[in-house]
């Protein structure tokens, strides 16, 4: 499978990337089928130059670009922001449309307030324990 990526060139702490075609398992600084641009993020504002016509014919081919490379082909306008024109690395969320029913949806039943069915008594939580612990409550005899 083919990727449109950068290969870093330029010297030490000076950054510049050429974009490039390259197979997608060859090296970041390996061999590439094309060289169809460049990008340097050091000018202010960053320079960026890339081939359209290129980028459009490999796109249309199948290249697969880099996360960065798509962001500098749109910011390019070489790719619209809103549709894609390479498939999605997002897996695909089937939404099945909802079967259209002749009756309405049935409405639902408010359920009864807890406290008119059964009163919960409020005691403190280490009450009931010590109630149960009683001398005289229980079959077990109390230990002293």
């Amino acid at each position: 499978m083919l990727r449109m990526r950068l290969r870093r060139v330029g010297a030490k702490k000076q950054p510049r990337y050429r974009v490039v075609v390259a197979e997608a398992r060859s090296p970041r600084d390996g061999d590439y089928v094309e060289n169809i641009g460049f990008y340097d993020p050091l000018t202010e504002p960053a320079t960026v130059r890339i081939d359209r016509d290129k980028a459009l014919s490999w796109l249309s081919k199948g290249a697969q670009p880099s996360d960065t490379v798509e962001r500098l082909l749109r910011g390019a306008g070489i790719i619209e922001r809103e549709a894609r024109t390479f498939p999605s690395k997002e897996p695909a969320v089937a939404v099945a449309p909802a079967a259209p029913s002749a009756a309405p949806a049935p409405t639902p039943v408010a359920a009864a307030p807890v406290a008119a069915s059964a009163p919960v008594a409020a005691e403190p939580v280490g009450a009931a324990a010590t109630e149960a612990e009683e001398p005289g409550d229980g079959d077990a005899p109390a230990v002293s």
